[in-house]
């Protein structure tokens, strides 16, 4: 039987802001926390991190890449976590930070490559600790790790397993009360890693996380993935080793690989022309969507598209796919839930379906996988 596995993801645990793709939940707004000006960051071209041929941009990893597989590769009994810890960090060194937004792009995300020399091994799904240098005030201690999914494969853009990419908005804290940028409340963490310099050091602690693992075992399954804004992260590491890197999963998919991605505009698209090569070379075997929640088009309601909203027009697929054995994951912040589950509630209302009831079968059956924070 073919299994199909679903993914949804929102931002990365570090990204403390709103997403524009997601519908906030009802209730008193608050404090906002939006990001910074433009900075002089350039942005990030899709051959910067993908050879580009005679024909334009090329495929990362044109040779075989099978050197840091399980046997069999989609054995996932030896997966790692914690070889770093909060105590003993690995310390790792800035390759690159560049801007990868346009600049009608709400805020500044930046795509940032780290040397670990090897040393912090990890799989498609997994997260890293940063550990951002200072004392918090509040607690008059140093600060605490800062967690990002990984949007690199395990062999790096770098394809010899020594570097890792993180997907970074970066946050500063907008007071509505001032109608001004309060510094002392700037995310810390992601202002330390969007304004890195080439060579220097970052503590890194992980890998951690086995909830977002791509399983592997059936080269017939059809992965639907959903994200918004950097919560893109895991999902560019499942593309890429499906369509961009001459991997034994790669060579041996024969399924479909389904990408919803929510965000503000099409300046905000992050590596959409990555994207777009593997779609044109793998025309039956992936899709891709966008829900532009400021540019249109509008909802069945007439309001902002929202990433529930996309996933909704597609329900019948979606939920087919589940009682096929789907496996759903949902990763990012809190406040994309309500949304996404309140859709979910009402399409179940309307095929004649008990949405708890159901939701405990997922769960049961271990097809429900949520992380967020």
């Amino acid at each position: 039987m073919v299994r199909t596995a679903v993914f949804l993801a929102g931002l990365g645990a570090a990204s403390a802001f709103v997403a524009p793709g997601v519908l906030p939940a009802g209730g008193a707004r608050a404090p906002q926390l939006r990001a910074t000006r433009m900075s002089a960051i350039p942005t990030v071209p899709f051959d910067s991190v993908t050879p580009t041929g005679p024909s334009g941009p090329t495929l990362p990893g044109d040779g075989d890449l099978d050197f840091l597989e399980a046997t069999p590769y989609w054995d996932q009994s030896g997966v790692t976590v914690n070889i770093a810890k909060q105590k003993d960090p690995l310390i790792g060194k800035i390759v690159s930070v560049q801007r990868m937004v346009g600049p009608n792009a709400p805020g500044e995300t930046c795509n940032i490559v780290i040397d670990h020399e090897g040393k912090l091994p990890y799989w498609e799904g997994q997260s890293y600790g940063v550990l951002p240098p200072g004392i918090d005030p509040k607690k008059n201690k140093p600060y605490g790790v800062r967690l990002y999914s990984i949007a690199s494969t395990r062999y790096g853009d770098d394809k010899l397993g020594k570097t890792t990419t993180l997907c970074v908005r970066r946050a500063t804290y907008w007071d509505p009360e001032t109608g001004k940028d309060d510094p002392a409340k700037k995310g810390v963490c992601s202002n330390y890693l969007c304004d890195a310099k080439p060579g220097d050091e970052v503590k890194l602690t992980g890998p951690s996380g086995k909830v977002m693992l791509m399983p592997e075992d059936d080269p017939n399954m059809t992965y639907i993935m959903v994200a918004t804004g950097t919560g893109i992260a895991p999902f560019r590491t499942f593309l890429r080793r499906l369509f961009g890197e001459a991997t034994p999963a790669g060579k041996n998919f024969k399924g479909l690989a389904w990408l919803f991605l929510g965000v503000a505009n099409k300046d905000a698209l992050l590596y959409d022309e990555e994207f777009q090569v593997y779609l044109r070379s793998n025309p039956d075997k992936m899709r891709l969507d966008y829900a532009l929640s400021r540019e249109g088009p509008l909802n069945k309601a007439g309001g902002k598209m929202y990433i529930q909203d996309k996933v909704e027009e597609y329900s019948d697929e979606v939920f087919d796919a589940l009682d096929k054995g789907a496996h759903m994951y949902f990763c990012g912040l809190k406040g994309m839930m309500p949304g996404i589950q309140d859709m979910l509630q009402g399409v179940c209302k309307e095929k004649g379906i008990n949405f708890e009831e159901y939701l405990e079968k997922l769960k049961k059956n271990g097809q429900w996988h949520v992380e967020v924070y």
